[in-house]
């Protein structure tokens, strides 16, 4: 179904082993009825890929396909606008202006005064800040979003174009994170991030909380089907841990997750093989810009490091391979080149003996997959499916 080309596959040594709570379930409840709430919420569609399914010779395959979230076009849209959300609504409450305000009544206009005087910023590859961006225009307050230099310019247009200040910084996505942290302590503003470290891990645990709307969506929408397997993207992380901790609630858990980066990002799977959190080094020159992350965030590791069963790295050429497959399928799904590591994963390890007996991946398999994103850079998207145009 697509070429055969390596990837790496680490099973996961300490897999069950007890660990702390990462995302209380208090957390996600608020996170749910709050964004359930806002104009143009509906759970994105679950899709059966049965040429899938048939190719990787397991029961069936499902793609939860966030192309269309909130029109910003990624799951993004779940975790940093709720998080710019509750980090105003807190702010007001520090400030004495309003006790307890609710988002909708920042998104109608109230306090604007008040709100228009906070900024948040945030680094990003392309679609978590575009969610702050837009979760700032929303409520009212001013945002600053720091991109590195390899970031497209149609992802550094399509976050301007809901009035945030774009800033480029030399360097990778880590650098960025680091500028971003330097710049708002400086100035006193308020970093909206999806990567937590120590000292800050309040505002990327709403984040997380936010993902998880997304899972629950999946597991509504399988109907009671529970997976076997789940192949999720790494990049730091927060994404794979919202996944592997929904999951967890909703079926217990059996269920087997696989997280999956680009061969020349893994930072969570070497991090599983140093038995601690790492950063691996470079450039993190790859083509899945939303995944090319260095550092894992340690909210995401805290649970990854013992909720993961395994961990995998796949090239660049597999994720176009996977583009154009889904592309060119009938009826056609459009997939961003960070979308699409979770699918490469699986066809490759089911067509492999050893990685598919290591995974447990069997005709019985029912294997779940996250579309985290559409086509976010429409130029780049269509050069990449099709490269004669």
């Amino acid at each position: 179904m697509i070429p055969d080309r390596p990837a790496r596959l680490l099973l996961n040594r300490r897999h069950g082993t007890p660990g702390v709570v990462v995302l209380p379930e208090s957390g996600f409840r608020r996170a749910r009825a709050e964004i359930a709430s806002w104009p143009g919420y509906a759970p994105t569609p679950l899709l059966p890929l049965e040429d899938v399914a048939a190719a990787a010779r397991v029961a069936a395959v499902h793609w939860k396909d966030e192309g269309g979230r909130f029109g910003l076009g990624s799951f993004k849209a779940l975790g940093g606008a709720y998080a710019v959300a509750r980090l105003l609504v807190a702010e007001l409450a520090r400030r004495g202006v309003a006790n307890a305000a609710t988002t909708a009544e920042l998104a109608g206009g109230a306090h604007r005064d008040a709100v228009r005087e906070i900024t948040v910023t945030c680094a990003t590859d392309g679609n978590h800040g575009r969610s702050v961006a837009w979760g700032a225009e929303r409520f009212g307050c001013r945002c600053v979003i720091f991109v590195h230099e390899t970031v497209s310019q149609g992802r550094r247009d399509a976050i301007a174009r809901y009035g945030a200040e774009i800033r480029v910084v030399p360097g990778n996505y880590d650098d960025a994170v680091r500028a971003a942290a330097k710049t708002a302590e400086a100035e006193g503003w308020f970093v909206v991030s999806d990567t937590s470290y120590e000292g800050y891990t309040e505002i990327p645990r709403d984040v997380m909380q936010g993902y998880r709307v997304m899972v629950d969506e999946a597991a509504d929408q399988l109907q009671g089907a529970a997976p076997t397997h789940a192949f999720i993207q790494g990049g730091v992380g927060g994404v794979a841990a919202a996944v592997a901790i929904h999951l967890r609630a909703r079926f217990g858990a059996e269920v087997k997750i696989i997280v999956v980066e680009p061969e020349r990002a893994a930072c969570l799977l070497a991090s599983a093989e140093a038995g601690e959190a790492v950063a691996v080094p470079g450039d993190l020159d790859t083509l899945m810009a939303g995944l090319a992350c260095g550092e894992p965030s340690l909210l995401a590791w805290q649970e990854l490091e013992r909720g993961a069963f395994a961990f995998m790295a796949v090239s660049d050429d597999s994720a176009v391979d996977c583009m154009r497959l889904l592309a060119r399928r009938r009826p056609a799904i459009t997939a961003g080149e960070s979308a699409v590591a979770g699918l490469a994963a699986l066809l490759l390890a089911a067509r492999e003996p050893m990685s598919r007996a290591m995974l447990g991946l069997d005709p019985e398999s029912r294997v779940l997959l996250f579309g985290t994103e559409g086509a976010t850079d429409p130029d780049l998207y269509a050069r990449l499916i099709d490269p004669s145009d």
